[in-house]
């Protein structure tokens, strides 16, 4: 009996930790009611900031290129089109696009809302900063969509609790919550294919 709840014990918390070791943020494509409608409560209250990786590469792709080799693919430009067009459901009227300036984040932002993004360096460097960055970047009562890097995202996700996170998808959005008292808060992930359940506003 006692070799059974030892055994018991052991993988109880090696699952524990395994759980603990590769947590990421939460799923919003399939949270319930009352996360979505937190988020997008805070999205219409402009304290937002959504992290969205770039689309499919060409040069890691055999799909179509639409030119140049670094930039994105043509199925890649089609789903950040969709993807834009959830954005502008949510309201695009109080929120600001910034862009890193590489071809691949340039060209995401410009099919997903149809015009060139403010190119911002510190997009494409990251590193130990990014989270005190994106802080320092949000206005008051504005959102703040940035086009970057999964490596980008995995600084952040490092810097706010999420060190095993599971690498961000082509056009996932990782959102967080900047309230007035600019306190940060990882409110989670939604990747391209849950955009559409968003009707406009």
């Amino acid at each position: 009996m006692l070799v059974f709840v030892a055994c018991l014990t052991l993988v109880t918390a090696l699952v524990s930790g395994f759980l603990i070791i590769t947590r990421s943020p939460t799923d919003l494509g399939h949270a319930g009611h009352s996360d979505t409608a937190q988020w997008m409560s805070a999205w219409k209250a402009g304290e937002i900031v959504a992290l969205v990786r770039h689309e499919e590469r060409c040069d890691r792709s055999t799909n179509a290129c639409l030119g140049p080799a670094d930039g994105i693919t043509k199925l890649g430009s089609d789903s950040a089109a969709s993807i834009g067009r959830g954005f502008v459901n949510l309201g695009m009227q109080q929120a600001q696009v910034f862009s890193s300036p590489l071809t691949r984040t340039m060209q995401t932002a410009q099919y997903m809302f149809g015009e060139e993004a403010v190119a911002q360096d510190w997009l494409e460097i990251c590193g130990p900063t990014f989270r005190n960055d994106i802080a320092a970047h949000k206005t008051a009562q504005r959102n703040l969509v940035l086009v970057t890097h999964s490596g980008c995202i995995s600084d952040f996700e490092k810097q706010t609790g999420y060190p095993h996170a599971i690498p961000a998808a082509y056009g996932s959005a990782l959102l967080m919550r900047i309230d007035a008292k600019g306190d940060l808060k990882v409110l989670g992930i939604l990747n391209p294919d849950a955009w559409a359940q968003f009707k406009k506003q």
